[in-house]
């Protein structure tokens, strides 16, 4: 997999270009959403340099590359389980996560399109390294990421309910 210095430097590099406000650079990213990897040659100067030898995990680099090009607000924190708890616990939202849960490899950008759009519209930051870690091992067998994401989106209400069931408890 990608190495944590490797993700941890390009989404520096990313975070870089919002810092400097440049424009171009940020348009050049988002020409790249919904398009497969290398479609969107004017962005590539801006993603090549950083790309692990993997073409799989290039793919990841890629889509998050385009996506943070669209909501490259700074500030997020956790996984994108985090994001769609940001967004609200509404039916549509609920349904647009499982669905993100769900899809094949194949559809993942597209999905992560539509979150994202939604978050930016919300004011929900992103992570992006964690979203690029995640992305490397979303089709690892044991679907570890998806269920983190799940854990994250859901488990709260349980730990909210546990923590009022001590607090009854102790009064």
């Amino acid at each position: 997999m990608a190495s944590s210095e490797l993700i941890d430097r390009f989404v520096d590099h990313l975070e870089g270009l919002e810092r400097r406000e440049d424009r171009g650079a940020l348009a050049k990213l988002r020409r790249g959403v919904g398009r497969r990897p290398g479609e969107a040659v004017e962005s590539l100067p801006l993603i090549v340099p950083f790309l692990p030898f993997d073409d799989r995990q290039a793919d990841a680099f890629f889509c998050v590359a385009a996506l943070f090009g669209l909501h490259p607000e700074p500030g997020g924190r956790g996984n994108f389980g985090d994001v769609f708890r940001g967004l609200g616990e509404h039916e549509s939202a609920q349904k647009r996560f499982v669905a993100l849960l769900n899809c094949h490899e194949d559809e993942l950008g597209e999905h992560l399109r539509h979150a994202v759009t939604l978050a930016r519209f919300k004011n929900v930051p992103i992570d992006f390294r964690q979203l690029l870690r995640d992305l490397t091992y979303w089709t690892h067998p044991e679907r570890f990421v998806q269920l983190e994401w799940a854990k994250a989106y859901w488990g709260h209400a349980a730990r909210h309910d546990d923590d009022t069931t001590t607090d009854t408890m102790e009064s």
